[in-house]
């Protein structure tokens, strides 16, 4: 596995992802935040801002999730 796969912990991302069963979205969030800077440590902020994009596409659809329920 390449070097940004993998924590200092020994864990991988898609271990964890698995491990929890979270789905697309927060399994991104996990994946951009345990890699941060480690791939390429100029764009730590880059990482980050994606993992945020994550998280607010998921806080989105459970919005949205919670408005339908709501309608019914």
């Amino acid at each position: 596995f390449p070097s940004h796969d993998r924590a200092s912990t020994g864990f991988e991302a898609i271990e964890v992802i698995n491990a929890w069963g979270l789905g697309f979205s927060l399994g991104n969030v996990v994946k951009y935040i345990s890699r941060t800077g480690l791939k390429d440590p100029a764009k730590a902020i880059e990482d980050l801002e994606k993992a945020r994009w994550y998280l607010d596409h998921e806080i989105s659809r459970l919005r949205r999730a919670e408005k339908n329920k709501e309608k019914k």
